[in-house]
Formats: structure tokens, sequence, C-alpha cells
């Protein structure tokens, strides 16, 4: 199964991502009504479950706030691809165990509405629509266990069971 792409720019902060008028939740169901609604009103009627952002240079800048990346997971995200992150949004991505991944090549090239797979155990985005692979570094192990469990404190709680 393949879904879609959607593209945006360069420093797409957070923002943009979930504006500050709905950070009085933080409540996800709540949080991903909104998810990229600045820069797209109508995205989250047009994304399906499973789709993929990418984006350009240093996405998820701004403020420190988890509800950017909750609110992308929430929405139903798959994974962000992007030329780079903001290395507080990558952190609280992967602490929520939304899988993001850094590929500069697939960033530039692919367009809104590509059909996309990733393996996050090999770092490989397939972009189906024009045939051409990409890579972006694979995720260690324990990493990949941690996206799986949901995030850091899912996993944590698993590995004491």
């Amino acid at each position: 199964m393949s879904n879609s792409a959607w593209k945006f720019g360069d420093n797409v902060d957070t923002d943009l991502i979930i504006p500050a008028r709905y950070l009085n939740t933080s409540d996800p169901v709540e949080l991903a009504k909104h998810c990229m609604e600045d820069a797209d009103p109508e995205w989250v009627n047009k994304m399906q479950p499973g789709d993929f952002i990418v984006a350009g240079e240093n996405f998820g800048c701004g403020s420190s706030r988890e509800h950017a990346p909750l609110a992308i997971k929430a929405a139903g995200v798959t994974a962000v691809i992007a030329k780079s992150f903001a290395r507080i949004f990558y952190r609280n991505a992967l602490n929520i165990g939304l899988p993001i991944l850094e590929s500069p090549a697939a960033a530039s090239e692919i367009a809104t509405g590509d059909k996309l797979e990733i393996e996050l155990s090999s770092g490989r985005i397939r972009n189906l629509s024009s045939g051409k692979n990409y890579q972006a570094q694979p995720f260690p192990d324990f990493m990949q266990q941690l996206i799986k469990s949901g995030g850091l404190i899912n996993f944590l709680k698993n590995k004491k069971q």
C-alpha cells in the first residue's frame, strides 16, 4: 500500500504546524483537526491517514512544544520527510513515535501527490510515481522499537514488563 505526499517548503515552524490559538488543549484528536491549517486550511480534509509530509530545510523550527509532532501524528501522517529538522522537533517527534526521515534529495524531488513507500529499517524511501529511490539514515533497532511502541513512554512501559 502506498500513500500520497504533501509538499511544504523551508522553515515550517511549529506555529504553522499547529497554530498557537489551538494550544489550550493537548488532546491529540483536537490538535489533529487544525494540523497545517495556516499553511492550507483544507489540508486535514484532503489528506488521508497514512499520507506523508515532505518539506524543505529546518522543518519544525520555532517553539519546543510537543503539540506540533503530536498534531501531525494524530492527523494520521505516516512520516515526515525533510531536508533537515529543527533539533527539538526531531527529538519531540521521536519521543511520541512519529517517524521522521532526513533526505535532502527526496525532499527536493518528491512532489505533492506522489505515491510513496518507506522502510524505516533500511531508511529507504520509494517514490512509486517517479520510480526513484532515496536513502535516509536508517534508525537503529532500539529507535525502531521506540517508534513501533508509539513513543518513549510506551517503549519504557513495555520494557518493564
